[in-house]
């Protein structure tokens, strides 16, 4: 007996990766990310330090002072999920990250913290973002699907592949 080849997902659900409001990428204080410099993508005013895995994927780097974190889907999409502003400046303090380059996770996955409060007291952003360096040549659209106040592994955005 033949077993057909599964049909290839034309869509993926992009989950929330943390406890948070969704906002428009373009209302982020950074024009980096407001003006999609490093790709189209969310943000989120997080409610909770708690961070979990908006994908099933690899993890392709997680950034030495833990502010960061690539992951790519099965599908070859990019992605980028940067916790809060010009945080990188923190060189690591605030943020326990559980996971390294060339881990497999899946959505809701839990991966780590980051201190809210530790972060606003150093004067800066706990907006985060997701952005999809590789948007253009993947993506033909996005659909938003929960805009407002979610909790993590809520499904917040649908991307139709090419």
């Amino acid at each position: 007996m033949f077993f057909k080849k599964s049909k290839r997902e034309k869509n993926i659900f992009i989950h929330s990766p943390l406890k948070c409001e969704v906002i428009p990428l373009e209302s982020v204080p950074d024009p980096v990310f407001s003006q999609k410099m490093m790709g189209e993508g969310l943000a989120f005013i997080p409610t909770r330090g708690e961070v979990f895995s908006p994908i099933n994927g690899k993890v392709t780097q997680v950034f030495p002072t833990k502010h960061a974190i690539g992951m790519v889907t099965e599908d070859g999409l990019e992605m980028l999920l940067h916790l809060g502003l010009e945080t990188v400046e923190l060189k690591g303090d605030g943020f326990n990250i559980n996971i390294n380059a060339g881990d497999i996770v899946s959505v809701n996955d839990h991966i780590g913290t980051f201190d809210l409060s530790y972060i606003e007291e150093k004067g800066k952003e706990i907006i985060s973002v997701l952005v999809f360096p590789n948007f253009e040549e993947k993506i033909a659209e996005m659909i938003p699907i929960k805009p407002d106040e979610v909790e993590s592994g809520t499904r917040i955005a649908q991307l139709i592949l090419k």
